[in-house]
């Protein structure tokens, strides 16, 4: 149990946040991808309330939504509260082009105005290289590419801090040797489930690089169970995910733990996390994400999950 106001060391940034991020994907309103809506009047309300919370980190990026919409309602919150809460960090992404897939230095340098723009603010504490995946990775840090144009955004003084996001942890580890970043986010690979992010993870600590966790609940199977959700990490998978989670859920039950809670707790009471991002789509999550991360698990039900997770795949 870890509460929800403490701060950790977000690596050698300097910067202290929540064991907690927000995550805004779901305000900008994508039901393809979520199969809801969310108005623009509910998101603008869920960033204030995040603000009015205990948490202080806040995760959204430049592709999120058509017309970069969750940073557009991001920045009317801002704009409503009249700037953002003292001590609140607040983290975006670049995105190639939607239109072309450009991914080039200049497009990061457009990518980031619009940005500024769309959040209202002068600078990014945090600038993330979002799924680097859609290009080489020689492209990406060749002469002209995008971590050159992310090093002059950080040398003008416009970013404080870099950090790299994804799905792919050998890229993700290769951006981490060229050691321009300080933060790098991985998701859906260090769950109750799939652990295949322990070697990030060691690299990460080892360099001083702080490691940030989204999607702990693996896209809702490790909160409703594979009988409600039977897709993990946006794909179905093998049966001994689907009968690890079966097992999972019911050792929960016997120790009248939510699946959730643990599922959460498992990520926030690694020491090697930073923060945990958790993606919301109205106000009331909030408290529903504080009140999970308040239930007592007990240490005999960490060793029963411990022993019913698959074999990790490094």
């Amino acid at each position: 149990m870890t509460p929800a106001g403490v701060r950790r060391s977000l690596g050698a940034t300097g910067l202290a946040v929540s064991p907690v991020c927000i995550g805004t994907s779901p305000l900008a309103s994508m039901p393809g991808l979520y199969g809801y809506e969310v108005d623009a009047a509910s998101a603008v309300a869920t960033v204030l309330a995040v603000f009015d919370s205990p948490l202080n980190f806040l995760d959204t990026s430049n592709g999120y939504g058509e017309g970069g919409q969750s940073e557009r309602r991001i920045g009317e919150a801002i704009r409503v509260a009249g700037g953002l809460p003292d001590d609140f960090v607040l983290a975006t992404k670049i995105d190639p082009d939607p239109a072309t897939g450009d991914f080039s230095g200049a497009r990061v340098r457009a990518s980031f105005e619009e940005s500024l723009e769309r959040l209202g603010v002068d600078r990014i504490q945090l600038l993330y290289l979002h799924d680097p995946e859609r290009m080489s990775f020689e492209y990406g840090v060749g002469p002209g590419g995008a971590l050159e144009a992310m090093v002059e955004l950080r040398e003008e003084g416009l970013v404080d801090h870099l950090g790299v996001a994804g799905l792919d942890l050998d890229l993700l580890g290769r951006y981490l040797g060229t050691g321009e970043f300080e933060v790098v986010l991985n998701h859906n690979r260090y769950t109750l489930v799939d652990q295949s992010a322990r070697p990030l993870i060691d690299s990460a600590v080892s360099r001083g690089v702080a490691f940030v966790n989204a999607a702990p609940y693996g896209g809702g199977m490790l909160v409703k169970g594979p009988e409600a959700q039977p897709r993990y990490a946006y794909s179905t998978r093998g049966d001994d995910v689907v009968d690890a989670v079966t097992r999972m859920q019911a050792a929960c039950a016997r120790f009248d733990v939510p699946l959730a809670a643990a599922a959460l707790q498992f990520s926030v009471r690694d020491a090697r996390v930073a923060s945990t991002v958790v993606g919301i789509s109205e106000a009331r999550r909030i408290q529903q994400t504080l009140d999970l991360l308040a239930v007592d698990v007990p240490e005999a039900l960490w060793a029963e999950l411990a022993e019913l997770a698959p074999a990790p795949v490094f």
